[in-house]
Order: C-alpha cells, then sequence, then structure tokens
C-alpha cells in the first residue's frame, strides 16, 4: 500500500501541477471560453487512464498460465522502462517543464478546438497511464487489490489537493527535493518490480532458469511475518531469487540510482527555485 500510495502521490502531484499551470495561463491570457475543451481532454484521460486499470487488472484471467506469466513479465519489463524514463526526464525538464506548456497551449488556442482536448488528454493521460501500469507490476503480483488501489487512490487524493493549495498560493513546499526523494525510492521500487518481471519469464519458459534458487532467506524474512508481506509488498522482495533475478536487480539499481543521484545533485539547486517559483508566477 505505500509503494502504490507514492505513486500514486508523485505521479498526482506531476498531473496536477500541469493542469494547474494551464489553468493558471489560461485565466492570464483572458481566455477562459477554452477551458471546457481543456477539461473535455483531461476527463478523456482520467477516463483512458480507468480502463487500462481495469484492462490490467482483469484482462489475464482468462489467460493460460504460461500466457500469464509471459505477459505479466512483458508488462512489468514496460513499466520498469517507464518509470525510469519518467523519474529522468522529470529531473531534466522540471526547469522547462512551465514554459514548454505555455508554448503547446499558445499553439494550441491559436489552432482549432481539438488541440486543447489533445492537449489535456496527452498532459495528464501520460501521467495515468504510467500510474496504471506501474501499480499493476508493483502490487498486481500479491493480489492485494483492494489495499493497493486504496494506497493509489489516497495518494491521487493527497496530491489533488497540494496541487490545489499551491494553486490557490496557501502552500509553497520544496518540489526539487520531493521529486528528488521520491525519485529514488521509485528507483528501488523498479528494481524490484524488475526482479518479479525476470522471474515471471522464467517460469514461462522465456528465459533460462538457471538451476535451482541461489539461496534462501526464508528462515530470516518469512513470507507470511508482517515484515516480509511489507518488503514483498513494496519492494517485490523474494526469499529465494534465482542468481539471474539477483544479477539483473543488482546491476539495474547501482547503475540507475548512481546515474539519477548524479543528475540530482547536478541540477538540485537551480531546478529547485524555478519550480518553488511557479506557484508564486500562477
Amino acid at each position: 500500500m505505500l509503494a502504490t500510495y507514492l505513486i500514486g502521490l508523485r505521479e498526482g502531484l506531476e498531473a496536477g501541477l500541469i493542469v494547474g499551470i494551464l489553468v493558471a495561463y489560461i485565466h492570464k491570457i483572458g481566455r477562459r471560453d477554452v477551458l471546457p475543451r481543456l477539461w473535455f481532454g483531461i476527463g478523456l484521460a482520467v477516463a483512458a487512464s480507468v480502463v487500462t486499470a481495469a484492462i490490467l487488472t482483469y484482462g489475464p484471467y482468462g489467460m493460460s498460465f504460461q500466457a500469464q506469466e509471459i505477459l505479466g513479465g512483458t508488462l512489468s519489463l514496460l513499466a520498469v522502462g517507464l518509470v525510469t524514463w519518467m523519474i529522468f526526464w522529470m529531473s531534466g525538464h522540471a526547469r522547462s517543464m512551465k514554459t514548454e506548456l505555455h508554448s503547446k497551449l499558445d499553439a494550441a488556442v491559436a489552432g482549432s478546438g481539438i488541440g486543447l482536448v489533445v492537449l489535456g488528454v496527452v498532459s495528464v493521460g501520460r501521467e495515468g497511464i504510467e500510474t496504471a501500469l506501474f501499480m499493476w507490476a508493483t502490487v498486481g503480483p500479491q493480489g492485494q487489490t483492494i489495499a493497493t488501489t486504496m494506497g493509489a487512490l489516497l495518494g491521487i487524493v493527497t496530491a489533488v489537493l497540494i496541487a490545489w493549495l499551491i494553486y490557490r498560493g496557501f502552500v509553497r513546499i520544496d518540489l526539487g527535493r520531493f521529486f528528488t526523494w521520491t525519485g529514488a525510492f521509485l528507483v528501488v521500487v523498479a528494481a524490484g518490480v524488475l526482479l518479479y518481471a525476470i522471474g515471471d519469464l522464467q517460469e514461462a519458459g522465456v528465459l533460462p532458469g538457471w538451476g535451482q534458487a541461489a539461496f534462501s532467506l526464508g528462515d530470516i524474512v518469512p513470507p507470511s511475518s508482517w515484515y516480509g508481506a511489507l518488503l514483498g509488498g513494496v519492494f517485490n522482495f523474494t526469499a529465494e531469487p534465482t542468481w539471474l533475478q539477483i544479477l539483473a536487480w543488482g546491476a539495474y539499481l547501482v547503475v540507475a540510482m548512481t546515474a539519477f543521484l548524479i543528475r540530482a545533485r547536478g541540477g538540485n539547486r537551480p531546478t529547485r527555485r524555478a519550480v518553488t517559483a511557479a506557484p508564486a508566477t500562477t
């Protein structure tokens, strides 16, 4: 539940900030007449995200075991790629996000009405579909549908509240530091999703199994214990990983975390100033 809460919080806050920037700019240029088109596009994006989540949740039930494992492993790999791209994209484009959105909005307002609908769909839909896919890949194996869905929903509700408070000027938070800490956490979560994806593809026979499990941590961290369930639910911890899972998990964690920390340290200070100054402008 903690993992999905943070996923919903981070992705929801990104989407909320984007919507706040677009709405504030529309008010600034005096074109409130185009707001319904933007909200219609945002509504379509939310609907697409809900449909994606439903398909991922209920679609695989009619498939064979091997097909489910292949689908689960493939989508988990896709989720790892998407969340990794999202983390690095946000750290590199936070300073220019507001300017880019203003430029796209100017073009949409000057063009046809469909442009605003497309802008709303693309701006918010990307975050929603990423949330649905990564949430499914993170918690699908545990089967805790209600708890994990509630965690994501609580994260999104919290993000909407924070974004509204920022838009209204009631609060100011260090968004640069927030995205840095949540980005580092999601790198660890993504490493666990990768570990699970490798296990799925090994069970399906797509990847070599390399014999039995490398070792067993069942006596130290029993899966039935509260801390074993917590580690499994948040980080996809498995007590008996294979060597291929260990190698993939370790390689991704070292490379991705090192690159992310270097990137965050290099652009952290100016990014914080630029991002936290945006709400005051809006």
